[in-house]
This record gives C-alpha cells, sequence and structure tokens, in this order.
C-alpha cells in the first residue's frame, strides 16, 4: 500500500531491460540519497544516468516530482535531442536536459552526471578562488575539478559547447554562482564524488567563518595523499564497497524508490 500523500507511479519492470532497470533503480536511489543529505532544491536540479547500451538514451527526473518521491518507475527515458522515449504523464526540465545532455554525448565516461545547487556548493561556486585544499576529505575533489562561468538559466542550446570546452576531461564541475556538478562511469562513483565535492565546500565556508587563519596543507601531503588514494579505498571502491553500503541504507530507509 503507498503511504499517505505518496503517489501511485505503476511499475514499468517488465516493460524494459534488466540493465535499464538496475540503472533505473540506481538513479533513484540517487535521487533518495540526496534529499536525505539535504542536498535537493524543491523540485530542481537534476541527476541522470546513461542507459547501458549504443542508442545513447538517458534518464532523467520528471519535473515537478521531490527528490523523495522519485521511483525507478517515474524516471523519465530521453534521446540526445529530448524526445521522451516512453509513455509517461511527466516532463522533462529542459535547464536539466540542456546540461545533462551536452555532457553524455561529449563524454563517453559519463555515464551519471549529478548536478546540485547546495547552500555550500553554492557559497563556494560565488568564491573567486573557488574550491580550496583545506582538508583531507577536500582532495579527491580539489584536485579533479573545473569551472564554468555562469550564463543565465541554462535553456540555452549554445551554451553547450562552451560548457564541455571548460569541463575538458574532469569529472567535477563548479558552474559559477550557480552550484556543483560530477560525472562519472557509474551512479556510485559520480555520487561518491560529489559527496566530497559537497563535504569540501561544507569544511571550506565553516573553516572561513571562524575568521581564524587557515592552516594550509604542504604540497608534499597533498601529494602524498593523492598517490595513496586507491590504496585507502581500492579500485572501484565507489562501486564495490561505498555504493552497496548506501543501498543498505536506503533499503532500511525505504525501499519504495525501487518500485
Amino acid at each position: 500500500m503507498a503511504k499517505s500523500g505518496a503517489l501511485d507511479i505503476p511499475s514499468i519492470q517488465d516493460q524494459v531491460s534488466a540493465q535499464e532497470w538496475e540503472a533505473r533503480v540506481n538513479l533513484a536511489a540517487a535521487y533518495r540519497l540526496c534529499a536525505h543529505f539535504g542536498w535537493d532544491d524543491l523540485i530542481y536540479t537534476h541527476l541522470s544516468c546513461r542507459i547501458p547500451g549504443s542508442d545513447h538514451h538517458f534518464l532523467i527526473n520528471p519535473l515537478g516530482l521531490m527528490f523523495e518521491e522519485i521511483t525507478a518507475s517515474s524516471l523519465i527515458k530521453v534521446d540526445l535531442n529530448g524526445n521522451v522515449l516512453m509513455d509517461t504523464p511527466y516532463h522533462p526540465n529542459a535547464a536539466g536536459f540542456v546540461i545533462h545532455s551536452a555532457i553524455h554525448a561529449a563524454r563517453e565516461d559519463a555515464n551519471c552526471v549529478i548536478h546540485l545547487h547546495t547552500d555550500y556548493g553554492v557559497a563556494v561556486s560565488n568564491q573567486k578562488d573557488g574550491l580550496q585544499m583545506l582538508c583531507q576529505s577536500s582532495i579527491p575533489a580539489a584536485a579533479n575539478i573545473a569551472y564554468h562561468d555562469y550564463e543565465g538559466f541554462a535553456v540555452n542550446e549554445g551554451e553547450k559547447e562552451r560548457l564541455i570546452a571548460d569541463m575538458g576531461d574532469k569529472s567535477a564541475l563548479i558552474l559559477r554562482n550557480h552550484g556543483t556538478l560530477t560525472a562519472g562511469p557509474t551512479v556510485a562513483q559520480a555520487f561518491e564524488l560529489m559527496f566530497f565535492v559537497e563535504k569540501a565546500c561544507k569544511v571550506q565556508i565553516i573553516s572561513q567563518s571562524t575568521g581564524q587563519e587557515l592552516y594550509p596543507m604542504s604540497e608534499e601531503s597533498v601529494s602524498n595523499a593523492l598517490r595513496d588514494l586507491l590504496v585507502v579505498a581500492g579500485a572501484n571502491g565507489a562501486d564495490n564497497f561505498v555504493w552497496p553500503a548506501l543501498m543498505r541504507k536506503m533499503d532500511r530507509l525505504d525501499p519504495s524508490f525501487r518500485d
């Protein structure tokens, strides 16, 4: 039985491939996790995931649903031209489509793209010097980040080329005066990187708010940390360890994302 106030969204599991359903479940879990961590922004911002295969189809949230309401079946399947590919009562958000389709089209490694407007992320995006390496948690993010200047609401197709050029081969992007973005080969990798981007932004704003002189990390210590990242997490640590733990967490909190 649906929870009081919950949307009644019929399951489409029997209408899609096993690979697509797995992508839907993982992306729905990521939406719920963003809501759990307080990273949502009413119905705005977006997470997307490429569906396995050669068609360059991807999943994105329907306009009008809260992140805590997203289910595997409610996600919208679109192509790179914005065409909705399955019957749905919902519509994609134009701004989300422009940003996400640009990255999915240009980067074969970007199977998942996460874009947020958190308070701490926006606060750092407003700073001229951007994200700084102020603690151990900020190293994975700050070492792999690029910047893109604000051009207004992201509904202009012409912005795609500039956004991709600015992002280059990086997996994290600060959209100045706007928010944060990560991309990865899997939902797990994009989400874990976003966790550290957001944590780094929060630590930076909190540290700066003390008014005290900040103690910098040495270049040697940063180099050592970058060298030892794989030792700490192991190869594919996000997929093998972090994501299964987060999925168990979401199943304990509310397994309806799997519907």
